[in-house]
């Protein structure tokens, strides 16, 4: 491990983060590694579809959404982009209020270039899908709600 962190190195990073729009950046070299993290307490511009979820979810108080959370929601696994679909003219994967079964793929999340299938983390119904098609998502967000 370094003694002096390369102020540098973090400095380039952090802007990798800023220009391809990911939300976290690790980098190892040797016996050492380093991860970059973009705050997510920033503000987010109204053009995202944060909108969508407030008009859809029980709110506190008019500034609040309320957390979406429980063992019913399936959280993304890694930064990326959600398709709900396998190609452009195929039906989704799935909808609301069809049935799934744990380890069916319910949508894709392209990183890197690899597009990674995204299975059911349990067998239900889906309630609410909280992604639509070409979304970029982070790490842990919520994407799915399956009871």
């Amino acid at each position: 491990m370094p003694k002096d962190i390369d102020a540098e190195l973090v400095r380039k990073l952090a802007s990798l983060l800023d220009e391809t729009g990911l939300g976290e950046l690790e980098y190892s070299i040797d016996n050492w590694k380093i991860r970059v993290v973009k705050p997510t307490s920033i503000s987010i511009p109204a053009s995202q579809n944060v909108a969508a979820i407030s008009e859809n979810r029980p709110i506190k108080n008019t500034n609040e959404l309320q957390p979406i959370e429980g063992p019913e929601v399936l959280k993304s696994p890694m930064v990326g982009t959600a398709y709900l679909t396998p190609d452009p003219e195929s039906p989704p994967f799935v909808t609301v209020g069809c049935d799934v079964n744990e380890g069916e793929t319910v949508l894709i999340i392209e990183a890197m270039k690899v597009m990674n299938p995204i299975p059911a983390h349990r067998s239900g119904k889906v309630k609410e899908i909280l992604v639509q098609g070409s979304d970029p998502v982070e790490f842990g967000q919520p994407i799915m709600v399956i009871e």
